[in-house]
């Protein structure tokens, strides 16, 4: 067991108990930003309407991973001297500890985090996802509060979080964004039916609805009653809707299935998931153009109409 020391600054106190980490630390490296040059610092804009990002140059040695991980858990509890942004780790609310494995990185807070108002509790997350996320040895991060999965206003576990998890413009300042439930469709624990899953995700209001949805079908289920159906590698070419009708271009790496799932589960998750839209009546696909393509053991020929009965429960 390591006993972790959270720094102490004069605005926020973390309380650090005794916290196991599970994976050997061989220390951090940073992840290519668009700027190679910066790493950022994210915090939530003085109008709470979004987070902006702040160009920071880490001081610690990246091969010492504890050492990088308190720093930025300082920065991100330090207030700006003239305001010019709200810190997320700052107020009341204490940081118990912390502990990482797998690339996950595990933050654990008392109680009174559930007091965080509900759109800035999205905000503060979002910016420390998106702060940590930027180094190779953390590609996601979960909330808990006394030890519990953090869930939504549902009762919903809300799981791991990758930057994708927050669909921002990386910016300066991200001005505007929008949060919505999603109802997602992914697979059964035999891969031969749809679970629904619903989501609430913070996202750039120049996205597509139908594009978000997508994106978050590749990203995953973030529970652990579900699993996923399409490939993580899968990149969007483009997707557009005309007469009712949903396209969705994908690259090649569609076409590779990792999961054990059947072709129609994995391609009913997208089709039930979009056509969820009140515009959405069906959905086409195609990879990289071609609209006549075999997924697994499956001849695409759409478009696709919503299948109800592959929905688990739904006889």
């Amino acid at each position: 067991m390591i006993l972790r020391n959270i720094l102490k600054n004069r605005i926020i106190s973390f309380a650090l108990a005794s916290v196991m980490v599970v994976t050997a630390l061989t220390g951090c490296q940073r992840k290519e930003p668009s700027d190679p040059d910066a790493f950022k610092i994210f915090y939530v804009n003085n109008s709470e309407t979004g987070i902006m990002a702040v160009d920071y140059e880490i001081q610690s040695s990246l091969s010492d991973t504890e050492a990088v991980i308190a720093e930025l858990i300082e920065q991100l509890g330090r207030m700006s001297e003239r305001r010019q942004y709200e810190a997320p780790l700052t107020g009341e609310v204490n940081l118990i500890g912390y502990s990482i494995a797998d690339k996950l990185l595990t933050l654990n807070f008392d109680t009174r985090y559930l007091d965080i108002g509900r759109t800035v509790e999205v905000l503060d997350r979002a910016a420390i996802v998106r702060t940590f996320t930027q180094l190779d040895e953390i590609e996601y991060v979960s909330f808990q509060v006394e030890g519990a999965p953090l869930t939504d206003h549902y009762g919903n576990i809300i799981g791991n979080m990758s930057a994708d998890t927050f669909i921002f413009n990386v910016g300066n300042e991200i001005n505007t964004y929008e949060k919505v439930e999603l109802k997602l469709f992914f697979a059964n624990e035999t891969g031969d039916k749809l679970v629904p899953v619903y989501r609430s995700v913070v996202y750039n209001s120049n996205i597509s609805m139908e594009r978000l949805a997508v994106e978050q079908i590749i990203s995953g289920p973030n529970t652990d009653i579900c699993y996923p159906t399409i490939s993580k590698d899968s990149k969007i070419n483009s997707v557009n809707v005309k007469d009712g009708v949903c396209y969705i271009d994908f690259d090649s790496a569609f076409l590779s299935e990792p999961y054990n799932v059947t072709a129609e589960v994995a391609l009913y998750s997208l089709v039930n998931t979009v056509a969820e839209f009140s515009d959405v009546n069906k959905v086409a696909f195609s990879v990289n153009g071609e609209s006549a393509f075999t997924f697994m053991d499956f001849s695409i020929s759409g478009p696709y109409e919503r299948n109800l009965d592959i929905i688990e429960g739904s006889n």
